[in-house]
This record gives C-alpha cells, structure tokens and sequence, in this order.
C-alpha cells in the first residue's frame, strides 16, 4: 500500500495544475481561458467576412478543445454577449433577462473589426501542439488589448479562484495612454447592465464594489420603475427575489409588472397607505436591487498562477502593448529591407542585362554561375551578400516582366519602400509616442461604442434592521408561560421586526435579551417584558436585601449584551429582590422599617432614589442602611403632589 499515496500525491497535483492553467484561470498575456483563445482562433482562421453558423464554429473549435461541444457553445454565447469580439446574428440569449441562447444551428457570429486589428498576428503567434497532434494552436495571442480586464473574467480551480470584474474600453486606453505618459490611473469596473456602483472599497480589484439596480420614483410615490439591474442579476432573478420578499413580509408590493424588451423596465405598484420612499431603501436591504460583488483578480503569468491587482494588470498589459508594437515594426521594417534589397537586385539584372550572361550556358550550375558573375560586379549597390535563394528567384523572372520593365514605375517603388523604412525608424525611435497614437486612433475609431454603462456614486450601506417592517406580533401567556409570535397571550404584547430585541426581566432578577421567536418558555411569572433598543439600552433599578437583611439600592444601564445570556442583577446569592423597576421608578422615596432591637433609637429611616448613581452589572450598589431592614415601602417624596 505504500505506494499508493505517492501515486495520489502525483496525480492529484498534475490534475490540479491542468484545471488551473488549462481550463479555469485566464493567461495574463491575451485574457483568454483555454476555451475562449481555442474559438477565437478557429473564428479567425475561417474568417471570410461572412457569418457562421455557430455549431459550425463549434465543431471546428472540437479539433481543438477537447471538453465537448457544450463547453465550447456555452463560451461562445458569453463571449458574443460581452460585445466585443464576436458579433451576433440570432438570438444568443439576454445578459438581462437570462433567457437562454437559441440552438446552435440557429444562430450565426464572426470576429468583429476590433477582433480583427487588436488579436491576431500569425507572424507574432507561437503555436503548439493541440491535443491529438492533428493542429496546431496558439499558446497565446498578441493581444494588443487588455482582454482581462476589458471583458472580465470568472472561473474555479482546484484550490482556487479568480474574478476579474470588466472594465469600460475607453478608461482601459486612456488608462494606458496614462501610463504611458508617466502618470497615475485609478480603474474602476464597468458593467454592460449598467446600473449604480459604490467603489470605495474596490482596492485595486481585491476588495469589493456594490451595485444597485437604478430605480425610477414615480411623482405620486406609489410606483417605482426598475431601469437597470445590478451585475450578475437578472430581471427574473430581481422579480423572485421580489416576490419571495413580499411574501416573507419584508415589503409591500401590490404588483410586478414585467415589461422588459430591449431594455429592462420592471414596475413595482405600491398598496395604499404605502409610498416610494418607505419601500425604496427595503428593495436594497432585502432584494437583489442591491448586490455585493467581491474580486479575487487571479492570472496565469509566467506560466504559474499569481493575484495582481488591476492597476498593475494594466501596467503589464501596456509594457505588452509596447513590446507587440515594437515586434510589428521590426518585422515590417524586416520585409521592407527585404523587398528593397530584392527591388534593387532585379534593378542591376535587368537594367544592366545580367540576363544576358545565361544564354550560352549549357548546364543548371553554370547558369547559376553566370548570374553570380554577372552580378558580382555590382556588388557595392547590394544591401547584403547575394544568397542562393536570390539568384533562384532573379532566374524566376518571367521574360515578359523583362521586356516590359519601368524603370519609372521601379523608381516609384523604389522611394514608396524607403519611405515606409524611414516612417518604421521614426516609429521604432519614438516608440511611446506611436503607442499612444496606436490607442488615440482605436478611441477614435471605436470608443464611441462603448460608453461607460454602470454610474459611479457614494451611498451608505442600508441597515436591514432600520428599514425592516413590524410584521411579527408577540405576547405572553402566563398560563402556559410561554413567549413567542405562536402565542395568544394577553400580557405584554408588541408589534415587533424580526430584528428587534426583547429584554425579559424575571423573578429571580435575572434578565436576558432575546430575538422574536415563535415559542420561548419563561415560566408563569416575569417581572416585565419589553422592546429592547441597541443604540440607547435600558434602566433597570431594584431594591433588594442582602443575607444580613441590609438593605441595597441599584441601578444598572443595560447596553451590551450577549443574546439568550443570561445576566444576575444581584451579586449576593442570598439576597432578596424586594422591588425592581424596568425603567425610572415612578416613586422614589424608600422608606426602610428596621428589625426591631434592645436599645434602638431609630426605628425607621428614608431613602431618596432620585440620587441614585448607575453601576456596572457587577456591582453591589448603593447601600441603603447599616442596621437589618424588616420591610421596604416605596412612595412618592413628601412634598410632591
């Protein structure tokens, strides 16, 4: 059996870092699952300006991905509704009303023209192997957009996860633009629902935002109009959580009309009695008008999984962009010196008759020879050493281009090719300054398409416990000595929320503070019941006698507490309660009759309560007599009305 566990061990970990790298967590490089980069690649290399069918693309992605063809569709009608690379043509579902996408057969998609320009470039593009060894697939695109964070991204590995919210296109470039100028960005998300964010505790896409749904108040208050919902929502999912409010009593809604077509319009009506602004802050606190979304922004970079905040994405992701622009140039500048190079060697063989040379040549060598001879002669004009390639190519002219050569039209060419070579070096020295103007001409061309949907506001987070209805109603009954929102009882009975607190005081001066709940047993008898406020706390005052019958005034302010706990209002075991009041005692002159004994002179005595200081829990109290006390009588002060 011993090895059994390094065999687990083993293939426990090769499975985990497959799900991390392979399938759940995006490449930093290009943003892309596995899955995403595979059906971009397949849309790419069948793209002919005309649309396909999806289970087309789908089954031509499958040479590729080797998970099914419902992975693949499901990712393709996430990434076609994220509007910025795939283009739709069908019904590919709603991101609003998260009604599903039509069968693959019935609906059509191609790349867009910014998928196009911004994603691809064979000759920049290392392939590998894909799964059977039939194809090859990128490793990655040159990306020249940040796609991890333009279109954000969701997925669960083994022992991890990541969620990078999207942000707006045009902030993403003026971002970069920033960058690099040398100054400071600061990334907020964006959300193609829209609605209204509170990102003050965004962190650099590690903490979390707060979307709320963007409502529209009536004039008469008696109708709220939903306009956007929150990120991650749909108006199914807002109308159920709704509806199952409504029905827990958290709010009153007389109807939900859903009239949702292109755009999200979900109208509340309001009971009589009832207005906006009572039930606006309870949409907040008990449905999805208000979520919570927290980020966890997690890449695969260098070829291992790492957590990078979003403003350092972007600073990776521009010092990318710089690279790729820089490779495109050299690789231009490259076939450019090419061409020159072959655009003068045609020149000297045909201006200056190398041509000629081949006719009395009788073998393959020798005519290779000749052409070598012939063009040594020239050899200062040449921008490098003459290769056998280029005399194969120069002995491929055709004799009609030869007869029909323009030494003009070559001249033109000629000046068109250095001048592209000195607006490449140009471009090569000043390379930020062609960054920037690469970003200004897509902001140009296609920022106008991707306004900023989701409104970046500031409000306070809304207490459930503020704005909670008093549905609940609970009493006591001291017959059967239960407490609770099942019982019929006639004593101390209120109109309570859920999140109220109840402070029970009990004979034996002991006291708790409990939740409503539908049965609690106290027993036949409590000293008092009532509602309990967090903020303000509660008095209690009691006269009790210690084991030497001395007699002991106090007064507690009870504030915090341990719910269902229970707390001793006297310190002495033996003591006894004579008189306790929840609150201020109505009379507060205690008069104090003592155990008569041989010569007393004082018989009685008088204690004001209105100068009763407050003490902790644990303290014993004001003491009220020194001498054994027979009785207490507590009455109004002599003098008082």
């Amino acid at each position: 059996m011993g090895y059994i566990e390094p065999l687990m061990r083993r293939n426990f970990l090769e499975y985990a870092s497959y799900v991390i790298i392979d399938r759940a967590i995006p490449d930093l490089r290009d943003g892309c699952k596995p899955v995403q980069r595979r059906i971009l690649n397949t849309l790419f290399e069948i793209d002919d300006g005309r649309f396909h069918k999806v289970a087309n693309v789908i089954g031509e992605t499958m040479k590729l991905h080797p998970h099914g063809d419902a992975s693949i569709g499901d990712a393709l009608v996430v990434l076609a509704n994220k509007d910025y690379f795939v283009e739709r043509q069908g019904n590919f579902g709603s991101v609003l009303t998260g009604h599903p996408a039509a069968a693959a057969r019935y609906i059509e998609c191609r790349l867009t023209p910014l998928a196009r320009e911004t994603l691809f470039n064979k000759k920049l593009t290392r392939y590998q192997p894909s799964y059977d060894s039939r194809k090859d697939e990128p490793i990655y695109l040159p990306a020249k957009l940040p796609v991890v964070l333009l279109i954000g991204v969701e997925g669960i590995a083994v022992g991890m996860s990541t969620r990078i919210l999207p942000h707006n296109f045009c902030e993403l470039l003026e971002g970069q633009i920033a960058l690099l100028e040398g100054r400071t960005v600061a990334l907020l998300p964006d959300f193609l629902q829209g609605g209204l964010m509170d990102a003050g505790e965004y962190d650099q896409g590690r903490g979390r935002v707060r979307v709320r749904a963007r409502l529209e108040i009536a004039k008469d208050r008696k109708t709220i109009v939903v306009r956007q919902v929150p990120f991650g929502t749909t108006t199914e999912s807002l109308i159920q959580s709704i509806e199952t409010a409504a029905q827990k009593g958290k709010i009153k809604v007389s109807s939900i009309d859903d009239r949702t077509a292109e755009h999200v319009e979900i109208v509340l009506s309001l009971p009589r009695g009832i207005y906006a602004d009572e039930v606006e802050p309870q949409l907040y606190a008990y449905t999805q008008c208000e979520v919570s979304i927290t980020g966890s922004p997690v890449v695969i970079a260098d070829d291992r999984p790492e957590t990078v905040g979003v403003d350092e994405l972007l600073t990776r992701l521009t010092d990318q962009l710089r690279g790729i622009i820089r490779a495109e140039l050299e690789l231009e500048q490259g076939e450019l010196l090419d061409k020159q190079h072959w655009l003068t060697l045609e020149q000297i063989f045909i201006e200056n008759r190398v041509y000629q040379r081949i006719e009395e040549a009788r073998t393959a060598d020798a005519v290779r020879a000749e052409v070598r001879i012939g063009m040594e002669q020239f050899r200062a004009q040449f921008l490098r050493d003459l290769t056998e390639d280029d005399i194969d190519r120069l002995l491929k002219i055709p004799i009609r281009r030869i007869s029909l050569y323009d030494i003009e039209k070559y001249r033109r060419e000629m000046d068109a090719v250095a001048e592209a070579l000195a607006i490449c070096a140009r471009k090569l020295k000043h390379l930020t300054d062609t960054c920037i103007a690469y970003l200004r001409d897509l902001l140009d061309r296609y920022g106008a398409a991707h306004p900023r949907r989701t409104e970046i506001v500031s409000f306070g987070a809304v207490s459930k416990k503020e704005v909670a209805r008093a549905t609940l109603r609970v009493s006591y009954d001291p017959e059967s000595g239960f407490f609770g929102t099942d019982v019929k009882g006639s004593e101390y009975s209120y109109q309570v929320s859920e999140y109220a607190h109840l402070l029970i005081v009990m004979p034996d001066a002991t006291y708790r503070v409990v939740r409503p709940s539908d049965k609690l047993y106290l027993g036949p008898k409590v000293l008092g019941i009532v509602p309990f406020d967090d903020e303000t706390g509660q008095v209690i005052t009691l006269l009790y006698r210690d084991a030497d019958r001395c007699a002991w005034a106090k007064r507690v302010h009870v504030t915090g507490f341990i719910r269902d706990k229970e707390y001793s209002l006297i310190r002495d075991p033996k003591g006894r309660l004579d008189r306790l009041w929840i609150g201020e005692p109505d009379k507060t002159e205690v008069r104090m009759l003592f155990v008569p004994s041989t010569r007393m002179r004082k018989k009685q005595d008088v204690y004001d309560l209105r100068d009763l200081p407050a003490v902790g829990l644990g303290a014993r109290g004001k003491r009220m007599s020194t001498k054994p006390v027979a009785s207490l009588k507590v009455r109004k002060p002599t003098g008082d009305g």
